[in-house]
């Protein structure tokens, strides 16, 4: 397992280097479509977006928690769930994060905010009553693995950078139709090739970027599994944990596209169930690893 943690965290690393890079081309390719026009609208874009991801970053847990309607865990009503945090965060050595509760039936659970000195873990009504105490543990366990990774600045790092090439792509395609687009000088072989890969890059950055995070949320997965099970030295809790949540047949109303992939599992039930009777691997558009494979790496942990 910890094997599987050390691949992930190196494709992790070259998928982040590889949207710096991919932003630094579709950047280039509007400047070569539109010279100084196009650097002007290029910077622009770029303040926008780091700008507005910054904000919502900053502001994330509010935002997040305000969506699901989630209320503060309190010993009176929630005292498990707050014992549970408590002997986690001794053992895991991280400030104690606040704690949520959002009043729905499904079984789900998720972290956010923008460090672990600002973060936040909610939980279901429907996790806390069909789990037991040692399932509970591995899934608090699990979200608190993705504060103390870094697994929030690491997504909000590699949003910025995607959200800022997509708008910088729509930009540029929009500017290039009005204006027919200018290449360079020199040979009209070379800007013929530059074009088509400029063209390349402004068409398909979109979607390339919404490829790229959602393989990223899938490599974090794995390794909050691993850390999770280190904290509480007890693997089979969180993978019967992962079995009972994927078995479940209720969707968590709340979620969106913009906040599935901060839960434990996919919120979606319908898509769990056609994964898990089709054993489907994960697409490139999956958020999530398949459940089976993660329960499969946590019984394998050495």
């Amino acid at each position: 397992m910890f094997q599987a943690v050390g691949r992930n965290r190196t494709k992790t690393t070259f998928i982040v280097s590889f949207i710096f890079l991919f932003f630094a081309a579709v950047v280039w390719s509007v400047t070569f479509f539109l010279f100084e026009l196009g650097l002007m609208i290029g910077i622009i874009a770029v303040v926008i977006a780091f700008i507005g991801t910054f904000i919502t970053y900053w502001n994330s847990d509010k935002i997040v928690l305000k969506l699901h309607n989630a209320r503060p865990a309190t010993p009176a009503e929630d005292a498990q769930l707050v014992n549970i945090l408590e002997g986690l965060c001794i053992a895991a050595g991280v400030p104690k994060p606040r704690l949520y509760v959002m009043d729905d039936p499904a079984l789900n659970a998720f972290a956010t905010g923008r460090n672990p000195k600002n973060a936040v873990i909610c939980v279901t009504t429907g996790l806390m009553k069909e789990l037991d105490y040692y399932q509970l543990e591995g899934v608090v366990a699990h979200e608190l693995a993705h504060i103390k990774n870094y697994d929030i600045l690491l997504q909000t790092v590699a949003g910025i950078m995607i959200g800022a090439t997509i708008v910088v792509a729509r930009i540029a395609t929009r500017a290039m139709w009005m204006s027919g687009g200018r290449g360079g000088r020199g040979d009209a072989r070379v800007q013929l090739i530059i074009l088509a890969v400029g063209l390349v890059f402004i068409i398909l950055a979109p979607i390339a970027g919404q490829m790229l995070k959602m393989l990223l949320s899938r490599n974090r997965e794995f390794l909050a599994d691993a850390k999770g099970a280190e904290f509480t030295r007890n693997p089979e809790a969180l993978a019967s944990a992962l079995e009972r949540i994927g078995g479940s047949t209720i969707s968590l109303d709340k979620s969106s596209n913009a906040t599935e992939g901060l839960y434990i599992v996919t919120p979606c039930a319908d898509m769990r169930a056609e994964m898990r009777s089709k054993k489907k691997k994960s697409s490139l558009f999956s958020t999530h690893p398949p459940i089976d494979a993660r329960v499969e790496a946590l019984r394998n942990l050495r």
